[in-house]
């Protein structure tokens, strides 16, 4: 098999990167890519799905990965595994001999492992520049669902018409299970059999990086977790937080300790982001220094400032999302920086996931549970078209067509993109170029 022929598969079967941004698989297997790694650490306080998926399909998924470093010509195809996880260490050590072209990395695992910037140099020692991606230095990042779907999409024929999903928090049933794409939030909730608090609050994607949603939100492929809570949660409440009220917070009580700067793990890598900097700035409306707003654009938006470093719960990051947003839409550009040098004590101010999950009130939530090789039943699925980086897709089916699970529904000619495909047999009741409904024919539950 070709680069270009691997390409074709992934994107025709629509495989993207299950996490962040959602870019197709095969847009990250550019000629210049000569590191390939597998992610396989948590990423998100609670979830456990690429450890869950990897020590159940771990023959599956190094065969896959092993491939695909072959078929890029990739010199370095490492495997880099969190040094805690030691039974999913023993079963990839095993596997992993009969693929020479493999090599397995260990590192701590440390929030924010999902960042491609912090990884890519826990993993290498590369350090990537303020200006730079880490496809500038020859370097690709999957995680373990990705290459898992790469697996049924080129060994099994199988497109992605589901996602698997952490289900936590104040439900009565905590599980991991497979989802059909475009399932409503209220549908999952009825299998885990209902929720045990008033007015639930469901954030769609983790207590870190997550939104909140509501019952009628739907599963996306980038959908890891939906994590159930009350209203009056700390993490509930810092998402729903107004900007025009941390601002006044902000200008009121804080005291310049710098804390959340300290801990910034792009700051500790070179880069030029100073939450503490910004917060003095924007709450006293100080533009002598507008390079301190220029830099908000260097922001990962991993959340440790306000969910973890602050002691005065200020939302540094709540603020310098919406600046980073302003200044996005009014086109102006990162400013151009170099890269500047790592902080001696970088390896002291690293926050462990079980250091997070105790600060984020999360412990009780943390619960043991195996992957469910079953899908949960749904009648109706809304499946959304702007779901995944790229331009938006474009339907090719109309109203009242019948279709069947894994048929494709729209199409994705943009190397950035990747097709979409019906989640349940049933007949197409509403199209357009935002989403697609389909019902399952007579009511049932049904998918097969």
């Amino acid at each position: 098999m070709e680069r270009n022929e691997l390409r074709s598969i992934l994107q025709n079967n629509g495989v993207v990167c299950t996490g962040g941004m959602s870019l197709s698989a095969a847009s990250k297997l550019e000629s210049q890519v000569k590191t390939i790694i597998l992610n396989c650490a948590q990423y998100e306080p609670l979830l456990k799905i690429q450890t869950q998926l990897l020590a159940e399909y771990a023959q599956e998924i190094l065969r896959t990965f092993s491939m695909i470093g072959s078929i890029i010509h990739a010199e370095k195809v490492i495997l880099a595994l969190c040094e805690k996880d030691k039974e999913t260490i023993e079963i990839v050590e095993s596997v992993a001999m009969d693929y020479p072209n493999l090599t397995v990395k260990m590192f701590d695992g440390c929030y924010p492992a999902g960042d491609e910037v912090v990884l890519a140099y826990e993993v290498t020692g590369q350090v990537i520049g303020p200006n730079e991606n880490v496809s500038d230095l020859g370097i690709a990042i999957f995680n373990v669902e990705t290459i898992y779907n790469a697996y049924q999409a080129v060994y099994l024929q199988k497109p992605v018409s589901e996602k698997i999903v952490a289900i936590r928090g104040e439900v009565n049933e905590p599980t991991t299970i497979k989802v059909p794409l475009g399932t409503r939030v209220e549908e999952i909730m009825k299998y885990v059999g209902g929720v045990t608090c008033e007015k639930p609050n469901y954030i769609i994607g983790g207590p870190m990086w997550g939104r909140i949603g509501n019952s009628v939100s739907t599963i996306t492929k980038s959908t890891d977790v939906v994590l159930v809570l009350p209203e009056e949660h700390c993490v509930v409440q810092k998402k729903k937080g107004k900007t025009s009220n941390e601002l006044k917070r902000a200008a009121a009580s804080c005291c310049q300790c710098m804390r959340c700067t300290d801990l910034c793990p792009r700051n500790l890598l070179g880069h030029p982001i100073e939450p503490h900097a910004f917060i003095r700035a924007a709450s006293y409306q100080d533009y002598h220094d507008t390079n301190i707003y220029l830099n908000t654009m260097f922001c990962s938006m991993c959340g440790l400032c306000e969910m973890y470093a602050c002691v005065q719960d200020l939302s540094p990051r709540r603020l310098i999302a919406e600046y980073k947003m302003g200044l996005q839409e009014r086109g102006i550009e990162k400013p151009q920086i170099s890269r500047g040098t790592i902080d001696d004590d970088r390896k002291y101010r690293k926050i462990s996931m079980e250091r997070l999950t105790a600060r984020l009130n999360l412990l009780k939530y943390d619960v043991e549970d195996s992957l469910q090789d079953k899908r949960i039943p749904t009648k109706k699925v809304k499946i959304l078209l702007q779901q995944q980086a790229g331009t938006s897709l474009h339907p090719i089916v109309k109203n009242g067509d019948v279709v069947k699970t894994g048929q494709m529904i729209a199409s994705e000619i943009n190397a950035t993109g990747a097709c979409v495909h019906a989640s349940i047999c049933g007949i197409v009741r509403e199209t357009n170029e935002k989403f697609i409904v389909i019902e399952t024919l007579g009511g049932r539950a049904d998918y097969e």
